[in-house]
């Protein structure tokens, strides 16, 4: 085998906009423009077109693993004598800051429960999975917020293990983006869920071991049955950063209770200065060292191009 074949060889088979609108069939649209305008989160761009030419493709894909997926789950449980439980279908959502996971978090979410009347599907951001601020302040890492060691990945794991253990109700911890910490005395319940989207920027990081020790430690994307992950060029996503800094300095960052009040009264000069000051300091760093080397571990790759509209996508062989 040549170095040039060595080269060429990539896990993924790789679909233009076209191509892979082309898989969708004939799954009929079921979500309203209002239902997209309210789906879509700040400065995200989202329509008719975008839903039923990627999303549309990807939630059929992703309801023909689950069905497979359960199947095995089934015959597996036959063949060890078990009585069966009811075990959800995990799927893992990661990428940088700003390039648009969240809505399509929801935009899954909504179209996947729409597949049979009895799919139940929930939505749990790993934000809530970090620790409060006043540990971050303790433990000198205020500044590396979002990074891996800002997370109790124990305390996620554990939330993991329970839903796949077929635990009924499980809970998680709610954060508040306004504050921009945990809420202490609020909790997020699943309960009977049967598809249940894990989304955050670092879900797919296997956990940093020292020098000498053995990688046999459990990671937070062994509990995914499917994994998504959100790419950009890093100019896309600083535009957006920044363009989404802009507005939510005219909006949340006004609210009295907001973390991020100070900088409400920035002209656009200065709120541009602010918002890139951010992004090279920590969202930058923290897409390069710890984001972008997990892309490669996703099941499906999703592309986005200068407009937040997706171009491209990457399909893990099977």
């Amino acid at each position: 085998m040549t170095m040039g074949v060595i080269e060429n060889m990539t896990p993924f088979m790789t679909f233009n906009r076209q191509e892979w609108a082309k898989l969708r069939q004939s799954y009929p649209m079921e979500v309203t423009p209002e239902e997209i305008e309210r789906l879509k989160g700040v400065n995200d761009v989202l329509n008719i077109d975008e839903v039923a030419d990627i999303y549309l493709p990807m939630t059929r894909l992703i309801n023909l693993h689950a069905i497979a997926s359960q199947e095995l789950y089934r015959s597996r449980n036959i063949f060890l004598q078990k009585q069966e439980k009811k075990v959800p279908y995990i799927i893992g959502i990661a990428g940088s800051v700003a390039v648009g996971k969240s809505t399509i978090a929801r935009v899954l979410q909504t179209l996947l429960s729409r597949w049979d009347t009895d799919v139940k599907v929930d939505l749990v951001t790993t934000d809530g999975f970090l620790y409060p601020n006043a540990e971050l302040e303790n433990r000198g890492i205020m500044n590396k917020k979002g990074f891996p060691e800002s997370y109790d990945v124990h305390s996620l794991l554990k939330f993991l293990e329970e839903l796949k253990s077929g635990k009924s109700h499980v809970e998680a911890p709610v954060y508040s983006h306004l504050t921009y910490d945990v809420i202490h005395d609020e909790k997020q319940v699943v309960t009977e869920a049967d598809i249940v989207i894990i989304e955050g920027i670092n879900v797919l990081q296997p956990p940093k071991r020292a020098e000498g020790e053995y990688d046999d430690q459990v990671y937070v994307s062994d509990y995914f049955d499917f994994s998504i992950f959100v790419d950009a060029e890093e100019v896309n996503i600083l535009h957006w950063y920044v363009e989404r800094f802009k507005t939510l300095r005219e909006t949340a960052f006004r609210d009295p209770l907001s973390y991020f009040k100070k900088y409400a009264d920035l002209n656009d000069e200065e709120a541009y200065h602010m918002a890139k000051d951010i992004w090279e300091r920590i969202n930058r760093k923290n897409l390069h060292e710890n984001i972008l080397p997990t892309r490669h571990r996703a099941d499906l790759i999703l592309k986005k191009g200068v407009h937040h509209l997706v171009t491209e996508i990457k399909m893990r062989k099977l």
